[in-house]
């Protein structure tokens, strides 16, 4: 075997998102043949990649047909997440991707997604930020059962630097870390904005290769403050089935599809999508309705990132400071692997086939 059939073996395999070929897209790396035996490192563009099983058995079969029937084939795996940032990276300069969470309303689970997803992605391997940008009712403090606590400072080149926590593999912040929790927030639109630039040029989140925001209701001063400070990524739409909640979400699709605005959606998911009792774990009862977030996702043309159910263990991992990807119940956990599987993939066609996103000028 050489090295030259090795690679035009693996020509033939492709990366199933991005629709090309490992050799084309520079994904083989680190080929050592000795006598049957070879070994190969596909680097994948995330280490959260949801395919990477599915490449490899790809990548072996094409040796085995295609060079040698006898070889013997070692896949090993890396990763170099992608990015597709074209600014100057002046704030946030080793975040390689910005993810905003969003919805149209509020209730429909936006922060259970966003912690949930953080999580998942950090369990997968990835290195995860989490920022709660709900300034007038951050969750995130509860959700990881930190209430009362506070992060801590540092210096770096002179300047004093709020070091995020950290908990279940993640690093987050949010507004109820720094204010008493029985205070009201009560500050005009452009205080909250500046807490929002704060926590992204004074907060030291270090190398992410992601930072997923947890972004308030609506589509209000704190959205605008987001889009013209860094350059986000996409932003995931969550919505829950009913009627009521899919005319919010479309606001929410339209606000980002503006031309001024122009941030790619990376997908919808559909929370609430049923309700599973725990004793009843193959039952599913539609009480906000059936497949509205399915319909929405078709109508806009979205990538649909999949469904959540309403199950009791949900609320309490939210309730008593331990989210579902962090606890137990594999069933549950399920649903949220999936949803990020399906992100993790939107994410990383999103960098390869749009042009970046690019921080905006509005004009007030």
């Amino acid at each position: 075997m050489t090295k030259e059939q090795v690679l035009q073996a693996l020509s033939n395999v492709q990366e199933p998102d991005l629709g090309k070929d490992l050799v084309t897209l520079n994904m083989i790396k680190d080929i050592e043949i000795d006598g049957n035996k070879v070994s190969f490192t596909i680097v994948l563009t995330t280490p959260a990649c949801p395919m990477k099983d599915m490449m490899g058995r790809a990548a072996t079969n094409a040796i085995e047909l295609l060079v040698n029937k006898d070889a013997v084939v070692i896949v090993n795996f890396t990763s170099n997440t992608s990015s597709n940032r074209k600014d100057p990276k002046s704030i946030l300069p080793n975040v390689k991707n910005i993810i905003a969470v969003v919805s149209g309303k509020g209730g429909v689970g936006k922060s259970t997604v966003s912690a949930n997803l953080a999580i998942a992605l950090a369990q997968s391997g990835a290195k995860v930020g989490l920022m709660d940008a709900d300034i007038y009712g951050p969750s995130v403090p509860m959700m990881f059962g930190v209430r009362g606590e506070r992060p801590k400072m540092t210096e770096v080149n002179g300047k004093g630097m709020i070091v995020p926590m950290e908990k279940y593999g993640i690093k987050f912040m949010s507004i109820g870390l720094l204010v008493n929790e029985k205070d009201a927030i009560v500050w005009r639109g452009p205080m909250a904005s500046s807490a929002i630039r704060q926590f992204v040029t004074d907060v030291l989140w270090e190398d992410l290769d992601y930072l997923v925001i947890d972004m308030p209701p609506g589509t209000g001063d704190i959205h605008l403050t987001l889009v013209q400070t860094v350059p986000v990524t996409g932003a995931i739409v969550v919505t829950t089935p009913q009627d009521i909640a899919l005319a919010d979400a479309k606001k929410a699709v339209a606000m980002f599809g503006q031309a001024q605005i122009k941030v790619p959606i990376i997908g919808l998911v559909e929370n609430m999508a049923y309700f599973t009792p725990a004793e009843l774990p193959n039952n599913k009862y539609y009480i906000f309705g059936k497949d509205g977030g399915k319909r929405l996702a078709d109508e806009f043309e979205l990538t649909f990132l999949g469904q959540i159910p309403l199950v009791q263990s949900i609320r309490e991992g939210g309730d008593y400071g331990k989210p579902i990807m962090a606890g137990d119940d594999e069933v549950t956990k399920k649903a949220f692997e999936e949803f990020t599987d399906a992100a993790v993939r939107s994410i990383s066609m999103r960098n390869a086939e749009i042009p970046a996103t690019q921080t905006l000028e509005i004009v007030s």
